[in-house]
């Protein structure tokens, strides 16, 4: 199929798309990348009045680091996430996840704003970005606001994001000594989306986990943090006692959506499969 027809614009800075946006508002869609925008508008599941693309705004890419924490552009594309020296010392879970993203020629378009105003379930920066504990900076006609990554994802493909608005960066805090991390996925194809996945954090303390998180993709409406298995694992050594509670706990938690080829059973299944070797990976 072929895109529907559309007006399209390419401001040169942050004002002039804030204003482009004001003036259209939800007849108009930003591309940031295009990884999941051009697939919609050619399968006709996007028909907007015009297309604002905002890749030729510089200074919304690049990666930082100041005040304690890194700062990554909403432009900042997969690859460069990929190849980055900073985020592999600075955030490792990042590093380990950003490989299982589609294949290469989509890392080299797709950005980490746009994989994250998409908010699909099912993509790994969502996750990463609630393990994390990123705060989102979005930008609109009045100025910057704020929010947590926890509240950020509402429902499938839904955001805190408003029509008006811009994502326009990311900040992550530094990570003391000892914390250990562990991004797995099991998809169809390397590739394709994850069936499930688990982004996991915790510090090694004396041989315990502290400050454990667990963020699954695939196994819901929206990324999931954990918090019932989280609990299961803080304070304790690795054991199989202890990946047996947290998995139990998983089970409570997660309330899959089937798709074609798995039932929600089956993702939960491989959800607490996942769980334990992401626990063996941080304990090893």
């Amino acid at each position: 199929m072929k895109a529907p027809k559309f007006a399209y614009a390419k401001p040169a800075t942050l004002p002039a798309a804030l204003a482009l946006l004001d003036q259209h508002g939800e007849e108009a869609k930003v591309l940031a990348g295009g990884q999941s925008l051009v697939a919609t508008l050619n399968m006709r599941l996007s028909s907007p009045a015009i297309l604002i693309d905002i890749t030729g705004i510089a200074a919304l890419s690049g990666i930082s680091t100041a005040n304690g924490k890194v700062r990554i552009g909403a432009l900042t594309r997969h690859c460069d996430i990929e190849r980055s020296a900073e985020i592999a010392k600075s955030v490792p879970l990042l590093a380990q996840a950003v490989g299982q993203i589609a294949h290469a020629a989509i890392r080299n378009a797709g950005t980490l704003g746009g994989s994250i105003a998409f908010a699909d379930p099912a993509a790994e920066w969502p996750a990463c970005m609630l393990a994390v504990d990123a705060e989102f900076i979005i930008a609109g006609k009045s100025g910057e606001r704020r929010v947590q990554a926890r509240d950020f994802f509402k429902g499938l493909y839904t955001t805190a994001l408003q029509p008006k608005e811009i994502l326009v960066a990311i900040e992550i805090p530094l990570l003391g000594a000892g914390y250990r991390s562990a991004f797995l996925e099991l998809a169809r194809r390397h590739g394709d989306y994850a069936i499930a996945g688990v982004a996991a954090i915790a510090k090694l303390d004396a041989g315990k986990f502290r400050d454990v998180r667990l963020a699954y993709l695939g196994v819901g409406a929206t990324p999931i943090l954990a918090k019932g298995a989280m609990a299961a694992i803080e304070g304790n050594a690795y054991s199989a006692e202890v990946v047996a509670a947290a998995q139990q706990a998983l089970g409570r938690e997660l309330d899959p959506i089937g798709d074609l080829y798995s039932a929600p059973p089956t993702k939960t299944h491989l959800a607490r499969v996942l769980t334990g070797r992401a626990l063996a990976a941080i304990a090893a």
